[in-house]
């Protein structure tokens, strides 16, 4: 790493750092002037991290709630990705289907956890619904204009070349498409995150979202906000320590 890029790094680490704590000043001026119940300040969140640690089913709640969005995402990407592709490939295809996404689109994931709580009633598959039928259409769309931007002179000269189906789609199509993939994963990702919580929240008997209603039911602010803290440390270290760094190797060739 050269000495600007090390300084440009220390630069943004020390702005986030400061960030962090006008965050934390505010927040604890503001806890000053209200009840406990209402906003709890930063050390007694701090407090109740510390006694959910120590819990003997806090990793098992993490777990759970990691292991339903990544199915969910798991199988958001192996549907919507063969779906997107064909859709891009295809116009009639696409014609025909565009109102159907449009609908799904529409629903909110709410309405979709709902629906998941009657058909699979208390279960696993009632959040990894939640979050494929959110993080599904994302993908596909994003693939699909991905597919749409596919050079067609490129297709032809392939064809030409007499190159099969399976390489076309492997030198032409991916290449083209995997920043749009990954542009989608990643708000799938997100949204999944978000979609998980609310159906853990009315569907299901442990991980992070039913933790939070059973302290919300029970009027334990400190442990609302605690586990709202652990989820925000939990997604941003996936973020910087998995999904950015995956991004940057499989997209170093464009430039910077």
């Amino acid at each position: 790493m050269t000495q600007t890029a090390t300084r440009s790094v220390w630069i943004l680490l020390s702005q986030r750092l400061f960030l962090a704590l006008v965050f934390i000043a505010l927040w604890a001026l503001a806890a000053s002037r209200m009840p406990a119940f209402i906003l709890p300040g930063p050390t007694k969140v701090w407090a109740a991290m510390q006694a959910l640690f120590a819990t003997p089913t806090f990793l098992h709640d993490i777990g759970m709630t990691l292991y339903r969005v990544a199915m969910g995402f798991v199988l958001a990407t192996i549907v919507g990705t063969p779906l997107g592709l064909a859709l891009g490939a295809n116009r009639t295809l696409a014609n025909f289907f565009e109102p159907l996404l449009s609908v799904v689109n529409t629903v909110s994931s709410a309405i979709w956890a709902v629906f998941a709580i009657i058909w699979f009633g208390i279960s696993n598959a009632t959040t990894i619904f939640v979050v494929f039928m959110t993080a599904m259409p994302l993908i596909l769309t994003n693939v699909w204009q991905g597919s749409k931007n596919v050079d067609k002179q490129h297709i032809d000269l392939a064809r030409s070349f007499r190159m099969s189906r399976t390489q076309i789609l492997r030198k032409i199509y991916l290449p083209t498409i995997l920043p749009y993939f990954f542009s989608g994963a990643r708000l799938a990702f997100g949204f999944g995150w978000r979609v998980s919580l609310v159906a853990e929240t009315l569907g299901s008997s442990d991980g992070i979202g039913y933790r939070l209603r059973q302290a919300a039911d029970l009027v334990q602010t400190d442990q609302v906000f605690a586990w709202t803290l652990t989820l925000v440390l939990l997604m941003l270290a996936l973020e910087g320590g998995l999904l950015k760094p995956m991004e940057r190797r499989l997209f170093r060739w464009k430039p910077i």
